[in-house]
């Protein structure tokens, strides 16, 4: 979606070299691009979806003993194995394809920003990939394992546990999904401020409300309602966002005096 230069300029302007053009599209170009990037995303996570099939076979017996020891998982429908494996693969292809995503999206948002600027979203690429694995690791060292101990200490309290293989696999997969969505609050923020929707100043100004919000959705989605869980998932939540409020404090100087630089 980047603008053309008009060929027919030839006023005393077309002699210097115009970086970018502001021109705009019509509302169909844009829905044709909308597709095109979405037709990109969903080919990406397809593929690795695809690719990840065989690795489900292999890593579905071992997070099942990593998590929950020797608990053997149930199949209450003969497509329940199947969808275990087919949900594996595709949280790890999105979790795989997240630079993607976020790149294709934001060659949507900005098709019209200078030039240099677009190419800086490249140097995002591998800090998403790395931030998702980052938050994966979180989860699966702190988080996944206090939300089983907390689920199989309250179900032991009023049931015999049962653990079927889908909803099972399913819980694990969502929260690691989950942290390596949310891990990726640097880059996003970076994004946005980038782009002008926010600034340092903003965000300092609404801090608590935030930090609020951040709690309560820790609240939320606490699986076992424990404190110490929904501690665990608004604290890197909120560090995060304060980690990104100061990058974006450091990035603004950069960004203020390359717009001054000839």
């Amino acid at each position: 979606m980047i603008a053309e230069r008009d060929p027919l300029d030839r006023g005393p302007d077309a002699e210097r070299q115009i970086d970018w053009d502001q021109k705009e599209m019509p509302f169909t170009e844009h829905l044709r691009e909308l597709r095109n990037r979405l037709f990109i995303c969903v080919v990406t996570i397809a593929g690795l979806a695809i690719a990840m099939l065989p690795v489900a076979n292999w890593a579905i017996p071992r997070l099942t003993k990593v998590y929950f020891g020797n608990i053997q998982l149930h199949a209450f429908g003969p497509a329940d194995a199947v969808w275990a494996i087919f949900k594996f693969a595709l949280y790890g292809a999105i979790v795989l394809g997240l630079p993607v995503i976020l790149f294709q999206l934001w060659m949507f948002v900005v098709p019209a920003i200078h030039p240099k600027t677009r190419r800086a979203v490249y140097s995002y690429v591998l800090p998403s990939l790395l931030l998702a694995l980052t938050g994966i690791a979180f989860a699966h060292f702190l988080v996944i394992p206090r939300v089983v101990f907390g689920l199989d200490f309250i179900t032991k309290e009023i049931a015999v546990p049962t653990y079927g293989i889908e909803s099972t696999l399913n819980l694990v997969l969502l929260l690691l999904l989950a942290f390596a969505i949310v891990f990726q609050t640097p880059v996003v923020m970076l994004l946005l401020a980038r782009i002008g929707i926010i600034n340092s100043r903003m965000l300092r100004r609404y801090r608590k409300y935030i930090g609020f919000g951040m709690l309560v959705v820790g609240a939320v989605l606490a699986p076992d309602g424990s404190p110490v869980t929904m501690c665990l998932i608004a604290g890197p939540m909120f560090v995060l966002f304060e980690a990104s409020i100061w990058l974006i404090v450091w990035m603004e100087r950069s960004w203020r005096r390359a717009a001054t630089s000839p």
